[in-house]
């Protein structure tokens, strides 16, 4: 016992001078944690581009959008192209034996009409709120425009073109003229 008893007197000055040493030494705090990543810019979304010039081939334009309806009227019958308001309107006097092509809106400039078989231009006038031509209900153009293979054109300078489908709407209001 006594040589524990030494060692450990020995060990004395040797343990105090390591608990100064330890309180010496400077107590390390760990970083600051590190700031959270800013997010990416959201990149600004791509500029819509220009639309497109309209193909070379009316048959592949846009149709215009709305449908045709039909309308008895004192004296003959209408119908009318519109998606609510009426774009186009093709009014048959039953007495003189016409049908009348309004393009609401349009300017009094020459119509042209394209159809799969044929295209034609027609001279126009003004109208209230709009251009008008007239044809003869015996007329080939409308047969044309009624039998054209899912679309046919009106169109006039200054205007967007309007492609139309030949409806059994029209179809009626021409037959109305013929009798």
């Amino acid at each position: 016992m006594a040589r524990y008893f030494t060692n450990r007197v020995r060990l004395a000055p040797l343990s105090a001078a390591l608990m100064l040493v330890a309180g010496c030494v400077p107590q390390v705090t760990p970083p600051p944690p590190a700031p959270a990543p800013t997010p990416a810019p959201v990149p600004a979304p791509a500029p819509t581009p220009p639309p497109a010039p309209p193909a070379a081939d009316w048959q592949d334009w846009p149709r215009t959008p709305g449908t045709w309806r039909y309308a008895r009227a004192p004296g003959g019958s209408t119908a009318s192209f519109g998606a609510g308001a009426a774009v186009v309107t093709a009014r048959c006097d039953r007495d003189a034996r016409t049908v009348t092509l309004t393009r609401v809106g349009g300017v009094p400039a020459p119509f042209t009409i394209r159809t799969s078989a044929t295209a034609r231009t027609l001279p126009a006038a003004a109208v209230a709120g709009g251009a008008a031509a007239t044809l003869a209900a015996s007329d080939r153009l409308l047969d044309a425009m009624v039998f054209s293979r899912g679309r046919f054109t009106l169109e006039q300078p200054g205007a967007a073109p309007l492609v139309l489908p030949p409806w059994a709407e029209l179809a009626r209001v021409i037959e109305d003229c013929r009798g």
